[in-house]
């Protein structure tokens, strides 16, 4: 790593550093010649107080690509297999009410017309209004015991719905999955920010977005496997599936508290060069910014809240959670009117080829959006998919047809989860605004969820023209609307190519310039 002593009052934007190599073989960074030693660097560049950017934006430190790489590495060994599988099973327990509809849940709890679509709804009602509080609070408490915790919870509310018998117990025991599961996407997402560069973020979101997919695929298979048990204790049927998901969960969810560390400065399996250089390379991408891990702060929360490309990239996560919690909720049902005489366990494992399509798309477009640091252009690319699938769904009625047009949707879909939040993380700077950002985006997104419960409707079936109609709908708006985003910011960062950064920050103490966040003059939207 290359720079200068970061400490603010010495970091002059008119100083010239020469980033030079100059052989440190085995602490493998770079250090400007000012006879700096280079652990004596790693460590300033990462110290509470101080700057890895001058007022104009521009890194004062370098970073040798391979060591970032062994480190990137390292952290993708020890960080992302932990949620991911906390995140699998999340949506499992959150989607496996669809594949126990198949199986009598319905029949069982003696519910009527809408009353399944009343049921799916209330778990968004606690999912929504929790959304910001829980990401809030992840950031109080830490991400190392608050994920832990709130998996802990739904795995014991999904083990609880194996016991309702009515819409009553049923629609309580689905607030409360609601009120547990509001911190996990959001959560995890915070919690990788503080790990990854910008560029490197939607990738390793997708790394764990992509249990969503796959737990339609592993749901399916685990939920057709449970059904040939006769029983389980005293439980059969669709009560089996979630008490045996529910026990699952709960044993991750224990071993996560053992295995999930809350930021890089307190990661034992990290030596302190390593901590240090996880920590300067975060902070040399947010401007203004003498810490990575700031204090609570209303103006930073409010400005991650209002940002523009917030509030944009939460109404296209809303769009898109319409097909996506529609895919989990409906799919099983789908399928079924596809192939109606088929029986259960055939039409669940129908449901499993759309959604292995559908992750390998969820990873891909994630990946390449790491490699040209870009997000929005992917929106553009995937939109297309859903919009050529619900055509398909509402162009014909062969089976095959529109078997066929569940991969496409689900290939467009699943992306978005990573591309999205990954987005306003990008487009904030602060750890906070971060935070209020990536609740936000979650919260707004599931508002689509809570319209998806309604979306499919049984006297629709089994063609079901309106919830075709309003996902083509919704996915055509998703790809105007993202053309339209994009050229706003490339327009607005032109803009702000004419403002004079010294004239607006004259005057400003360091905490003023830290509250202006993606106002500051010097900040530009990352598309």
């Amino acid at each position: 790593m290359a720079g200068k002593d970061c400490h603010v009052a010495e970091c002059q934007a008119n100083e010239v550093v020469d980033h030079s190599p100059i052989g440190f073989a085995d602490e493998n960074v770079y250090v400007s010649h000012n006879g700096i030693a280079p652990e004596e660097l790693t460590h300033k560049a990462a110290e509470r107080g101080c700057a890895a950017t001058d007022k104009y934006g521009h890194s004062l430190v370098q970073f040798d690509p391979g060591a970032e790489a062994r480190l990137r590495m390292k952290i993708d060994l020890y960080i992302v297999p932990t949620v991911s599988l906390l995140y699998l099973f999340c949506f499992i327990d959150r989607a496996n009410i669809g594949n126990a509809k198949l199986a009598g849940f319905e029949k069982d709890l003696h519910l009527k017309g809408y009353d399944y679509n009343r049921v799916l709804s209330v778990f968004y009602i606690s999912y929504i209004i929790f959304e910001i509080p829980s990401n809030m609070a992840c950031k109080w408490i830490g991400p190392g015991w608050f994920i832990p915790s709130i998996s802990l919870g739904f795995g014991i509310c999904s083990i609880c719905t194996a016991f309702v018998h009515n819409i009553h117990s049923a629609s309580g025991v689905r607030f409360l999955l609601g009120l547990f599961e509001a911190g996990m996407m959001p959560g995890i997402a915070y919690y990788l920010s503080r790990w990854y560069r910008r560029s490197e973020l939607a990738f390793r979101l997708s790394l764990y977005i992509v249990m969503a997919p796959l737990a339609g695929a592993f749901g399916g298979l685990l939920a057709s496997g449970i059904l040939k048990l006769s029983h389980f204790g005293g439980l059969h049927t669709w009560r089996m599936i979630f008490a045996i998901e529910g026990i699952i969960t709960c044993g991750l969810s224990v071993i996560s508290f053992f295995t999930l560390t809350d930021r890089p400065a307190t990661a034992r399996w990290l030596t302190q060069d390593e901590q240090d250089l996880a920590i300067a390379r975060v902070k040399s991408e947010r401007v203004g910014t003498t810490e990575v891990l700031d204090k609570l702060d209303v103006p930073k929360i409010l400005h991650g809240i209002f940002s523009p490309v917030t509030l944009c990239t939460a109404f296209i996560f809303l769009l898109d959670n319409i097909t996506v919690q529609g895919l989990a909720f409906f799919a099983p049902t789908i399928v079924g009117t596809i192939y109606p005489h088929n029986n259960v366990v055939s039409q669940q494992l129908h449901t499993v080829p759309p959604y292995v399509v559908g992750a390998f798309f969820t990873v891909l477009f994630p990946f390449l959006s790491w490699r040209f640091d870009r997000r929005n252009l992917f929106f553009i690319l995937s939109a297309p998919l859903m919009m050529a699938g619900y055509t398909m769904f509402l162009a014909s009625t062969n089976p095959h047809v529109r078997y066929g047009a569940v991969f496409l949707i689900a290939s467009g879909a699943f992306s978005f989860g990573a591309l999205c939040n990954a987005q306003v993380a990008a487009n904030v700077v602060s750890d906070t605004a971060r935070s209020a950002a990536i609740g936000t985006n979650v919260m707004v997104g599931n508002f689509g969820g809570l319209i998806s419960t309604w979306s499919f409707l049984p006297f629709d079936a089994p063609n079901y023209h309106i919830g075709n109609g309003l996902n083509l709908a919704t996915s055509t708006t998703i790809f105007l609307g993202s053309i339209a985003l994009l050229g706003w910011m490339l327009w607005d960062n032109r803009r702000k190519e004419e403002r004079d950064v010294d004239r607006e920050l004259e005057g400003l103490g360091v905490k003023q310039v830290q509250d202006l966040d993606w106002r500051h003059p010097a900040f530009r939207w990352k598309p």
